[in-house]
């Protein structure tokens, strides 16, 4: 007879009794969640920022997901593309988001039988024909045969499951919030080093002009020298200048280079490779004369990394109740269901396999258990408490972590502001000095051809004139440079990629060669900044 009808036959018999069904569905719909429900942190939040008068700032409502379009820049622009796209740490951040969405599943699996196993066994048995109470008659030399399926299922009664489930989609999200926090990080970066790379190149620019012009210097000193006009000191000292400043020209250019080779590594390509791309000398961009910031408010709903760290605060709040189960009785369903058989013809086989065991599928060898278990870990001297203790201490430490997070994003925004905002003042101050020093050089330059002064006069306007127009390079592109800081402290970025997938093609090529991904390595199954808008699917067996 097959075995399928034989186990159909059986099944019905065995679940007549209805009160195993009663039992399972009391069990199930009196489920309660122990431990606490998450509730968010109150903690204190800026209302508005300290320079919201300043007429170089406005608080109106700024959208600046693709803030640095805004410098009009097309080289910038496609730096930031190939960093989005190659930058290896954030592709680690992709993969611990698949990494969380793995362990997510894992805890989903949870919820639903956790044993469930298919299971055989084969053997000769040997028994003791000298031990007491032996039967006389009886088989002491047989083979046995036996196949069947386990099941078994913890009841979840105290909602430890699917609290497990609940945090794991909190860390889910903390993984995405991560990864939008490290695009923040990255294209600030990126950008910050371009600016930087844009300002010594001006220097060097201001450099070679200033070269230049005391190169025309030392050649008018010469001459009036040789026609005895001055002494050979005006044409040492003019010697000297020229030196120091060409001094510069190397330590500039060897700062271009290292500072190329950091751009390179944020975009994931070797230095060499960027060459191809900053073709064309690079200029520092027009600030405009207002810029829009928004509220605190924005900025706090903005930021990544205050949305990574609520949640992580709600995934350890998740993990208290799952300690907590633990202080109460576990009920589990057992169930077995299999044929089993045995043949005493087995005294010269060395295995029983090779026996007759053609009765292993007749409704006589089918056998089966089903039944509820309890288990309560009444004496456990202290130890479940204490790890509910070690998960709340946790839990209090994130939250004191998140009220830090809020208190470092008002602080980051507000001195990348005053920064900006002093930058900005001090260069209108330094311009003036900058044109005046130019305007000195010149008459100086004139009155000491006409021999109206002495060399000493030129060498100290042409030293103020470097100086200044290094200090006025440098400021330009300091306010640049804190602008930048401004966009990143207001958590701007992320969201012009939130609809990219987050692990790039040529790496989920590899990993799928290599292990069966099933349908998470899918292209979109997981996008920047979308966990929360998922939970329909991320709540399904991944199989």
């Amino acid at each position: 007879m097959p075995a399928s009808p034989i186990i159909a036959s059986s099944l019905k018999k065995l679940f007549r009794n209805s009160a195993l069904f009663g039992l399972l569905l009391s069990a199930v719909s009196g489920c309660t969640m122990v431990g606490p429900d998450y509730v968010k942190p109150t903690v204190s939040e800026p209302k508005a920022w300290r320079d919201e008068n300043n007429p170089a700032i406005s608080s109106r409502k700024v959208e600046i997901a693709a803030w640095w379009t805004r410098f009009q820049d097309p080289v910038l622009n496609k730096l930031i593309e190939m960093a989005c796209t190659d930058n290896p740490g954030l592709h680690i951040a992709g993969l611990r988001i698949l990494e969380a969405r793995a362990q997510l599943a894992v805890l989903v699996g949870n919820q639903y039988p956790q044993v469930q196993q298919v299971r055989g066994e084969t053997g000769a048995v040997g028994g003791s024909k000298n031990m007491a109470n032996s039967t006389p008659g009886a088989d002491f030399r047989y083979g046995e045969l036996s196949v069947g399926f386990d099941a078994g299922w913890e009841i979840d009664l105290w909602g430890k499951y699917h609290r497990a489930v609940s945090s794991g989609v909190a860390s889910l999200e903390s993984s995405v919030a991560d990864y939008d926090n490290i695009l923040v990080i990255l294209t600030a970066e990126v950008a910050r080093t371009y600016m930087l790379l844009s300002t010594l190149e001006t220097q060097l620019k201001i450099a070679e002009e200033n070269v230049s012009i005391q190169s025309r210097s030392l050649k008018i000193a010469s001459v009036r020298f040789e026609g005895g006009d001055v002494t050979e000191l005006d044409v040492a000292q003019a010697r000297t200048l020229l030196a120091n400043t060409q001094a510069t020209i190397p330590r500039l250019q060897s700062r271009i280079s290292q500072v190329k080779n950091s751009l390179a590594l944020l975009l994931g390509r070797l230095p060499a490779d960027l060459d191809a791309i900053l073709t064309t000398e690079t200029v520092l961009p027009d600030i405009p004369t207002e810029i829009a910031i928004g509220i605190p408010a924005e900025m706090l709903r903005r930021r990544p990394d205050i949305r990574q760290a609520e949640a992580q605060l709600l995934a350890q709040s998740e993990r208290i109740g799952v300690a907590q189960a633990d202080l109460y009785p576990h009920l589990s369903l057992l169930g077995s269901i299999g044929l089993r058989t045995s043949n005493s013809d087995v005294t010269a086989a060395a295995f029983p396999g090779s026996s007759n065991f053609g009765d292993l599928f007749s409704t006589d060898s089918f056998e089966y258990f089903v039944g509820p278990t309890f288990s309560w870990d009444v004496l456990n001297y202290g130890r479940i408490k204490n790890k509910v203790r070690i998960e709340d201490s946790r839990f209090q430490q994130l939250t004191e972590n998140y009220r830090n997070t809020i208190l470092v994003a008002a602080e980051e925004t507000e001195n990348a502001i005053v920064a900006y905002l002093g930058a900005r003042a001090e260069q209108k101050h330094l311009q003036d000095s900058a044109d005046a020093a130019a305007r000195s050089v010149q008459l100086s330059m004139l009155q000491y051809e006409e021999g109206l002064n002495d060399y000493q006069r030129v060498l100290e306007t042409q030293r103020s004139l470097i100086q200044q127009q290094d200090l006025l390079a440098g400021n330009k592109g300091q306010v640049v440079i804190n602008l930048i800081a401004i966009y990143k402290a207001l958590g701007g970025g992320w969201e012009t990629f939130r609809d990219k997938p987050v692990i790039p093609e040529p790496i989920r090529a590899s990993m799928e060669q290599r292990t069966d991904w099933g349908e998470l390595l899918q292209p979109g199954a997981i996008k920047a900044g979308t966990a929360d808008k998922q939970e329909d699917t991320l709540l399904k067996p991944a199989w």
